[in-house]
């Protein structure tokens, strides 16, 4: 290996710098997949609409951020991560600048359908599908630090936002986050310019088609299966997190304690979202999806048990410290089995999965406690999705070989 090979090589001091710029880079990009979160009563104060009506920029969001994973995966398949960065910077941008200057709820919704999600989703799939080509030793580690960028936007962006909102005004925080965007990703782009080598990208074609052939899948049947248990997880994972704020009001400890609770969850799931990069680089990502999805089962059986505030308390943060490294094992999985110059679009359409099946589970949770005015069941029904996705990635891991060398 020559000079330049060995510097620019997989697990090297330019890897680590990359992932380091990559997880700004996912930091202020899936501000995206926040804002619309934060600013729900400034929208409806704002248009004069009923709160359902407030949530739509949301529900859009959501939905480009979705498409955003598989078109913005697959460009980077073609080209690198670096056009999908310049292209979700302006997206973002424009996105953002529209929304400020919208006359409508349904043009506000719409710069976020159809530019804010799109342009988020530069900060995920794509990047985190990138980062996966970089590291062999550590990539476990890699793709979570990579998909952790949109937790630490969770934690980052609403503070800033509501301070904007309250501080500025809806429309003038809206066009401060489009500068933001285009101002810190556009300048980091040319940095992730360079691609794998073709060596480095042959050698690791070679090894995934080996470890998928002794699952005896095709790419689209292992494809199948997981976006399947992507979605199923997400069905499961949804039902705390989308519901504990209602859940604890429901049961008298009021909706400030039921935020507590989901901050605890979101902190813990970064706590548990690193930890799993750690265990798959030494167990491989398949049994570490399968081991995740079970601890995700046990805590979602003992919400069935406990409802003291104490003990919610703790059921919740075993839940954050379990569900947490659940997605970004699938984008790990991805690499050992699947064709890495097909990676980028592959893991967007499994993260799509995830997000979709996060949406249909908030939806179905809350249509269960309409129908039966509690929450056990649709607890229930968590647990169900989540044996599905349990016996998929269960039986994929008894395929396997015991434990894959990474390319």
């Amino acid at each position: 290996m020559n000079a330049q090979d060995a510097r620019y090589a997989p697990d090297s001091p330019y890897a680590w710098m990359r992932l380091a710029l990559a997880l700004l880079v996912g930091t202020i990009a899936c501000v995206g997949s926040w804002s619309a979160v934060v600013v729900v009563t400034a929208v409806q104060q704002e248009f004069g609409v009923l709160r359902a009506d407030a949530s739509l920029p949301y529900t859009c969001a959501m939905i480009g951020f979705g498409i955003g994973n598989i078109a913005m995966g697959r460009l980077a398949d073609r080209t690198g991560i670096a056009a999908p960065i310049v292209l979700g910077a302006l997206l973002l941008g424009s996105g953002y600048a529209l929304a400020s200057v919208a006359g409508s709820l349904w043009q506000f919704a719409l710069a976020h359908g159809f530019l804010i999600g799109l342009g988020a989703a530069t900060g995920f799939s794509p990047l985190i599908a990138d980062l996966s080509h970089w590291f062999r030793r550590y990539r476990g580690l890699a793709v979570v630090f990579g998909a952790s960028g949109s937790y630490f936007a969770g934690m980052f962006w609403p503070q800033l936002i509501n301070w904007g909102v309250e501080t500025h005004g809806l429309r003038t925080t809206h066009l401060w986050l489009g500068i933001a965007c285009i101002v810190v990703m556009l300048p980091l782009a040319p940095f992730f310019r360079r691609r794998p080598n073709a060596a480095s990208i042959a050698a690791a074609e070679a090894t995934s088609a080996g470890a998928r052939g002794s699952l005896g899948l095709s790419p689209n049947q292992l494809q199948l299966l997981l976006v399947v248990a992507g979605f199923c997880c997400c069905v499961a994972m949804s039902m705390p997190q989308v519901h504990i704020v209602a859940y604890c009001s429901d049961l008298g400890y009021g909706v400030a304690r039921g935020a507590e609770m989901l901050s605890v969850m979101m902190a813990l799931g970064v706590v548990s979202r690193i930890s799993s990069g750690f265990v798959a680089d030494r167990i491989g990502g398949t049994m570490t999806l399968a081991l995740s999805s079970l601890m995700q089962g046990m805590a979602l059986f003992l919400y069935l048990w406990f409802d003291g505030l104490s003990s919610l308390f703790i059921v919740t943060a075993i839940f954050g410290l379990f569900q947490g490294g659940i997605v970004p094992m699938y984008a790990v999985v991805i690499r050992d089995y699947m064709p890495p110059r097909e990676a980028g679009m592959r893991i967007g359409v499994v993260m799509s999965a995830t997000i979709f099946g996060m949406a249909f589970g908030g939806w179905v949770s809350g249509a269960i406690f309409d129908a039966t005015a509690s929450y056990r069941l649709a607890f229930l029904n968590g647990l169900a999705w989540n044996l599905i996705n349990l016996s998929i990635v269960c039986w994929l891991m008894l395929k396997a070989r015991p434990k894959l060398a990474t390319a």
